[in-house]
C-alpha cells in the first residue's frame, strides 16, 4: 500500500509540487514544505472523522465519485495547464470544509507560522491538494475493493504510515487530538504556535520532520 511519503517522494509528487506551487505563487521548496505538513494533517482528520459509522458512510460515499476516483492523478499535465480549473478548487474547498469544518482558518495560519507564507496562498495549496488526496484515497479504495468501515480504517492508516513505530503513531494521535475534545485544529495550533521552542520542536514541526526527513 502506498503511503503519504512514498507520494510526496515519487516522480508524481514532484509534479504535483511544481503544479501547485506554479498556482500559488509559492517556491517549490515552501509548497513541498507545506504539503509535507498539512497532508498528515488533512489524513489524520479523515480518520478521526471516519472512525465513527455515519464519517465513515460519508467518506467512503465521497471516494466512491467519479470525480475521486483517482483520474486527476493520471492528467496533472491537463489539471494544471493554464491553472487549476475554478471547479477543482471549488471541489477542494467543500472538501476542507467536511473535514476541517470552521477552523480551517486556525490551520492555514497554523501553516503560515510555520511555513512563513500569508494564509492566502496557503489557501490556495490546500484547496488544490485535497481534491489531489480525494483521488489519491480514491483509487486505493477501489484497488483494494474496500466497501466497509473496518477497510478504510485499515486502508488510512496504512496511507498514513501503519509501519511507523508505536510512539511515532502515539505521536501522531497526539497530534490529532492532544486534549481529546475532538478538535484536529486547536491541537495543531497549540502545538505549532506553542512560545516554548521545545514544545514547537517536538510538535508538528518536529514530529513531520522525522516522519518525513525534512529537519
Amino acid at each position: 500500500m502506498e503511503g503519504l511519503l512514498d507520494l510526496i517522494n515519487s516522480d508524481l509528487g514532484k509534479q504535483i509540487i511544481s503544479g501547485v506551487s506554479q498556482q500559488s505563487g509559492a517556491s517549490q521548496g515552501q509548497t513541498a514544505d507545506v504539503l509535507t505538513m498539512a497532508l498528515p494533517v488533512l489524513m489524520g482528520a479523515m480518520r478521526k472523522n471516519a472512525s465513527t459509522p455515519e464519517g465513515a458512510r460519508g467518506l467512503l460515499g465521497a471516494l466512491s465519485h467519479q470525480k475521486h476516483s483517482g483520474g486527476i492523478l493520471d492528467n496533472l499535465g491537463d489539471l494544471f495547464q493554464g491553472g487549476v480549473d475554478k471547479s477543482v478548487m471549488e471541489d477542494g474547498a467543500g472538501i476542507l470544509g467536511h473535514v476541517l469544518g470552521a477552523k480551517r482558518p486556525a490551520v492555514q495560519n497554523a501553516l503560515s507560522q510555520e511555513s512563513g507564507l500569508d494564509a492566502g496562498s496557503i489557501g490556495q495549496i490546500l484547496e488544490v491538494a485535497a481534491p489531489i488526496l480525494m483521488g489519491f484515497l480514491g483509487k486505493q479504495t477501489q484497488q483494494a475493493n474496500i466497501s466497509d468501515a473496518n477497510g478504510l480504517g485499515s486502508l488510512l492508516s496504512g496511507v498514513m504510515g501503519a509501519e511507523q513505530p508505536k510512539q511515532s503513531q502515539s505521536l501522531i494521535e497526539q497530534l490529532i487530538d492532544a486534549d481529546g475534545d475532538g478538535s484536529i485544529i486547536d491541537d495543531v495550533a497549540g502545538m505549532v504556535l506553542g512560545g516554548n521552542q521545545q514544545k514547537k520542536k517536538s510538535g508538528l514541526g518536529g514530529l513531520l520532520g522525522g516522519l518525513f526527513g525534512r529537519r
